[in-house]
């Protein structure tokens, strides 16, 4: 049940942080108030949380790679509708500020969940 509801929750995390991305260029509905800028994060680590919990090592660190790329990878979309935007190659129908948004916790997320769980084969030497 652990797992169930934490892949149900990492998803809903995730599909919160692409409706943010895609807003401001009119291909979903806008998001009207705060709610998706609070379950973007909320979700995505209680998801994460509640299939980490039951997981084995193993598990653990093929669980920690795939969610930091898919979070990696939404930064990128983000990245990328920034410059669109910026660059008018598509015009944004809104504000921005929701990209940023998913650019930095899309990064601070995805570079973490890619580096945990290192061998100690890859520290860096002195």
């Amino acid at each position: 049940m652990l797992v169930l509801a934490g892949a149900l929750l990492l998803a809903l995390g995730i599909a919160s942080g692409a409706f943010l991305a895609l807003a401001p260029f009119g291909l979903v509905a806008p998001a009207s108030g705060v709610a998706l800028w609070l379950l973007f994060p909320l979700f995505t680590g209680a998801g994460y949380i509640l299939l980490a919990l039951p997981a084995r090592p193993p598990a653990l660190v093929v669980l920690s790679k795939i969610a930091g790329g898919v979070l990696l990878a939404l930064a990128i979309l983000a990245a990328l509708g920034l410059f669109a935007a910026a660059s008018d190659a598509l015009p944004a129908k809104g504000p921005t500020l929701a990209l940023w948004y998913v650019l930095g916790l899309g990064l601070l997320l995805g570079v973490a969940g890619l580096s945990a769980h290192r061998s100690p084969g890859h520290a860096p030497r002195p």
